[in-house]
């Protein structure tokens, strides 16, 4: 079988977007270009790749294992972009970072410090909500992952950072307001915003509920947390959110935090990435100046 690189590159793009033309505008060629490479592929491998599904595409069966093996390669091909930079001396490479949405309130000002201090790291964020990184993950798909409580059910390597506590949230003027030690039991009489199932968020409240023998009054669900603060202020219920994501909104009043019993619930942020996985000279020096200063960096003034 005779497969050159660049036909694995097109492959590899067209099967990332599932879209030729997609593909041809991010690899800056034309799309007969991009569909010649891969007929010739499939060509040398003998079976079709793609499959038509009305107008779109998918990866057939071969199609999905070719990609897998074309991303390991071309992932060994940036590690040894990375150790050989680092035997030069040099501050150079490229680092994949995924973060929860959640993350995405503190990860800015981490990243620009870290920019600051490698400035020829080349850095791509991805944000994105708890389902994606762990698809991430489970395909190695990124170089590190930050997010709260990791899966279990995938071999991976992790770390807390950074504490993240979890807090009830109401509309100014709540009849709750100004009460103190609220008893668990007393949310029982409110509807809560939900997080999408499979949150973060929402797997930590509902785990606290179950403890309370609480059952939840669910309202409206949003999938981000910009939309429950919304939703809050307008009435439509309490939230459970990170602090880290309405200090704004506090200082505005524009929200309240609740003083309920066994609130805030105590997290953590946690660096993340698949076992056995060698991390890159890039994504060991982002790894370490994490640790060594995101508590601080996030505690500044903005």
């Amino acid at each position: 079988m005779h497969v050159t690189l660049r036909q694995l590159k097109v492959f590899e793009t067209v099967a990332q977007h599932l879209n030729y033309t997609q593909a041809a505008k991010a690899l800056h060629l034309s799309q007969p270009a991009v569909s010649m490479q891969v007929k010739q592929l499939e060509e040398s491998v003998g079976m079709p790749l793609f499959e038509h599904a009305g107008k779109k595409i998918q990866l057939t069966e071969v199609g999905r294992e070719v990609h897998q093996y074309a991303r390991t390669i071309f992932q060994t091909f940036e590690e040894m972009e990375d150790v050989v930079s680092a035997l030069k001396g040099l501050d150079t490479g490229h680092l994949d970072i995924a973060v929860a949405s959640t993350v995405n309130y503190f990860a800015p000002r981490l990243l620009a410090a870290f920019s600051r201090s490698f400035p020829s790291i080349d850095l791509r964020l991805d944000v994105t909500n708890r389902e994606r990184l762990m698809s991430l993950l489970q395909n190695n798909e990124t170089d590190l992952v930050l997010m709260g409580r990791p899966p279990d059910d995938i071999d991976l390597e992790f770390k807390p950072f950074m504490d993240n506590p979890l807090v009830v949230i109401a509309p100014p003027g709540h009849p709750l307001q100004n009460q103190r030690n609220i008893p668990a039991k007393r949310l029982s009489d409110e509807v809560f915003i939900m997080r999408e199932a499979g949150s973060g968020t929402r797997l930590a409240m509902e785990r606290y509920f179950d403890e309370q023998q609480i059952e939840i009054r669910p309202g409206m669900q949003m999938t981000r947390n910009e939309a429950i603060k919304q939703a809050v202020r307008a009435g439509m219920g309490l939230g459970v959110v990170s602090t880290h994501t309405i200090e704004l909104e506090l200082e505005t009043g524009r929200l309240v935090v609740l003083d309920i019993e066994g609130f805030p619930l105590q997290r953590h942020w946690y660096l993340v990435y698949r076992k056995n996985k060698r991390l890159s000279p890039a994504a060991r020096a982002f790894f370490d100046f994490v640790m060594a200063e995101a508590q601080h960096i996030k505690d500044e003034p903005v």
